[in-house]
């Protein structure tokens, strides 16, 4: 890796009175800012809801199970979309990103009923060999029987990609892969019935992304060079 340049040949460099001038000023910001997050937030959650009719079925540790079936006994289920075509030989590296940042919330979304899984396409042999090699516990299921993926714009056919043209993240467009990134929220009723009440792809992940706000605290930021996270490879591949 090569040496970073010095930012401070061209950053501002004060006493600490201008710093805590600068900073107090900065902290009205950040609070107007926080309470359109928390607005935001609300109107996520009031979005209306769509009642999910078809039948779709996953390949997981637990054998084939439906969606109602992910749930594992709360009202709330988090999808988690991870690229993995069936051909691949390993998942996607941002993705994997991602999941590193998974460990050991399942247990404090669970406490608030609520159930995390994460889906792809590739055969289940593959993912759970995967997630041996990169030492993740969350539970991982293969929609790779059904259409899951295909209708919550999580996969799009050669021919959609061959015409570089399908609907992804709420419009017609370029998806760029055939496998994209993305969250779906679902709901379980107490009758078992399912509805689907949000879902967020492409840059709507972000505020998904934990990495990403500590990266945008340090000097360097995301350091993306105009070029997106070119620097992202899965934990066991940075050289030490």
């Amino acid at each position: 890796m090569a040496a970073p340049d010095d930012l401070t040949k061209n950053h501002p460099v004060v006493s600490h009175e201008e710093w805590l001038e600068a900073r107090r000023a900065l902290l009205e910001q950040e609070k107007a800012f926080t309470r359109r997050c928390d607005e935001m937030s609300l109107l996520q959650r009031s979005l209306p809801w769509e009642r999910v009719t078809k039948a779709y079925t996953f390949d997981g540790p637990d054998g084939s199970e439906t969606l109602a079936d992910l749930f594992d006994g709360r009202s709330q289920l988090v999808v988690y979309h991870f690229m993995f075509h069936a051909d691949d030989k390993a998942g996607c590296p941002h993705c994997s990103l991602r999941a590193d940042g998974f460990a050991g919330i399942g247990i404090h979304l669970n406490h608030r009923d609520v159930t995390m899984v994460v889906i792809s396409r590739a055969p289940y042999s593959k993912l759970a060999e995967y997630q041996k090699r990169m030492g993740w516990d969350f539970k991982w299921v293969s929609s790779g029987g059904s259409d899951f993926n295909f209708d919550y714009q999580a996969s799009f056919t050669p021919e959609e990609m061959a015409a570089r043209r399908a609907f992804y993240n709420f419009t017609m467009r370029d998806p760029l892969a055939r496998e994209r990134e993305g969250h779906s929220i679902f709901y379980k009723d107490r009758d078992g019935a399912v509805f689907h009440t949000y879902s967020c792809y492409d840059r709507g992940n972000d505020k998904l992304n934990l990495h990403y706000h500590y990266l945008d605290l340090v000097p360097r930021g995301r350091d993306e060079g105009g070029r997106g996270p070119y620097w992202v490879r899965r934990h066991d591949e940075y050289d030490r």
